[in-house]
């Protein structure tokens, strides 16, 4: 019986990591079309990762113009990538999303990371980020 208290005292976290190709940390968070979403309660993963493919209507970088309706990333309250502009930042905290960036390449690495309270590596230079530091300051989101 405690047990079962237990799980419904425990709160569902769910984590996305976007990817190139479902296989390692992709870069540049606006533009990525393959995310990894885990579901995890305290230090678990509790689930196999589902893949979430975008449609290029849905990569934030076109979506975060008007981020109106339902998106795919709904629900992660943490978002990993290799890096994001602010505009991707403030767009994902306006849906609940904290944005984390790293230089980790290994999805299951990151989630082990921060579910054990480890810090992620550092991020690593992207000339993306410098466009998107351009592109945020003409940008309405």
């Amino acid at each position: 019986m405690k047990s079962e208290n237990r799980l419904r005292e425990e709160h569902v976290v769910k984590i996305a990591i976007g990817t190139k190709k479902f296989a390692t940390i992709a870069g540049h968070a606006g533009r990525t079309r393959d995310w990894l979403m885990f579901d995890t309660i305290s230090d678990k993963v509790i689930f196999p990762p589902r893949a979430i493919s975008l449609r290029k209507a849905e990569l934030i970088h076109h979506f975060g113009k008007t981020g109106k309706g339902p998106h795919p990333l709904d629900g992660a309250e943490v978002i990993v990538t290799g890096s994001a502009g602010e505009g991707f930042v403030r767009h994902m905290a306006k849906r609940g999303a904290r944005v984390v960036m790293t230089g980790e390449d290994d999805p299951q690495e990151a989630v082990r990371k921060l579910l054990a309270g480890e810090p992620l590596a550092a991020t690593r230079f992207d000339i993306t980020t410098m466009l998107c530091k351009v592109h945020d300051l003409f940008s309405t989101h």
